[in-house]
Order: structure tokens, then C-alpha cells, then sequence
């Protein structure tokens, strides 16, 4: 049980902090970093459940909607649970209690296919947008695609289960398609790359 009665405790003020086993490292550490990035994501995935929820084109869909909403829902919990393996050096020996494994990557392959096999193939780059829920997605995908790129120089120094690596490569396909889900789903175009107006 989680039991937090003072929000300061003045530990950080000279740039450092303290990890899951005791550690004590600067803020500015690759494992910081790391777990930082995947905070953030987490708080964007917020920010597309928000957008989601008062999309006026998305009350004719609310099935698409609650569904969608509770994936979101769920990647929220993976992430914070992702963020407290990587705040514990030694959870790197796969040993921690709360983890992301296969089962976690294979959920996002298969909604993944889901919802990519309603949606028209791609013949152009696009770029974010296509509605409020959609550009928010795709933010969530770019967030995802920086916090992977830290997890991966983490890894370069310190070991990291593969696992971790695969569920955020994962994430990032996942945020993409269901950007263009939620494009064509609210009646929102697509903003399509134009490689002529350059």
C-alpha cells in the first residue's frame, strides 16, 4: 500500500534523487531520464483520454469510444509500472514485481491489427492531425518514440529486460494507428504530406 503524507522533502534540491533500492543518483542520469520520458508519456496518454471524452463527433461512436478509453486506460497502469521497473536497477535481472512482458507487447499487436484493418492503407506520409484525439495520439507517439530513443542509452550502459524496448516500439505503432482510427472513425481528414510543396 502506498501511503504519501508530504509531497517536498527538500531530498532532490542539489540535482539528485533517490531510486527504488536506495540509490542515490543525479537527476540528470540516463535511468532518470529514462523513467522521466516514460512519465511524461503517461501524462500525454492522459491528455488524449481527455481530448477523447469531449470530441463532439465522438458521442455517435461511444462503443469505439469506451473501448478505445479503456486501452488507454490500461497502457496508463503499464506505463507507471514501466517507470517503477526502470527507477530499480535491480528489477533489470527480471525480478520485479510489477513488469511489462510478452503479454503486454502481443495486447498492443493485436489491437493494433484491430484497428489498422478498418482503415484505408497509407499511400502518402501524413502528418498530425486529423481531429483533437487524433493529433493528441500522434503527440503520444512522438513522446513515445523519444522516451524509447532514452531507454534505448540506457541500455548502451546499463542492462534493460528487451521487453521494455519492445513495449514502447510497440506503443509508438499503437498510438499511430489509433490516431488514424480516431481520424476516420470522428469523420476528421487526414493532413497528407505533400512532398511537392517544398
Amino acid at each position: 500500500m502506498v501511503y504519501i503524507s508530504k509531497v517536498y522533502t527538500r531530498f532532490g534540491d542539489e540535482g539528485q534523487t533517490m531510486l527504488a533500492n536506495g540509490d542515490t543518483v543525479a537527476k540528470s542520469s540516463a535511468r532518470v531520464c529514462a523513467y522521466g520520458e516514460v512519465d511524461e508519456l503517461n501524462a500525454v496518454i492522459g491528455l488524449i483520454r481527455l481530448e477523447l471524452g469531449r470530441d463532439p463527433k465522438a458521442a455517435a461512436h461511444e462503443q469505439f469510444r469506451g473501448t478505445l478509453d479503456a486501452e488507454l486506460a490500461r497502457v496508463q497502469q503499464e506505463l507507471f509500472n514501466l517507470g517503477a521497473e526502470l527507477a530499480n536497477p535491480a528489477a533489470a535481472d527480471g525480478g520485479a514485481r510489477l513488469k511489462i512482458d510478452a503479454r503486454h507487447i502481443e495486447t498492443l499487436e493485436y489491437s493494433i491489427d484491430h484497428y489498422n484493418e478498418a482503415l484505408e492503407p497509407l499511400r502518402s506520409f501524413i502528418l498530425p492531425g486529423g481531429g483533437a484525439t487524433g493529433t493528441a495520439a500522434h503527440l503520444g507517439r512522438t513522446v513515445c518514440r523519444r522516451a524509447e530513443r532514452q531507454l534505448v542509452a540506457l541500455a548502451d550502459h546499463e542492462p534493460i529486460r528487451g521487453e521494455t524496448r519492445r513495449y514502447l516500439n510497440r506503443l509508438s505503432d499503437w498510438l499511430f494507428v489509433i490516431a488514424r482510427a480516431a481520424a476516420a472513425r470522428f469523420g476528421h481528414d487526414e493532413v497528407l504530406w505533400d512532398q511537392q510543396n517544398t
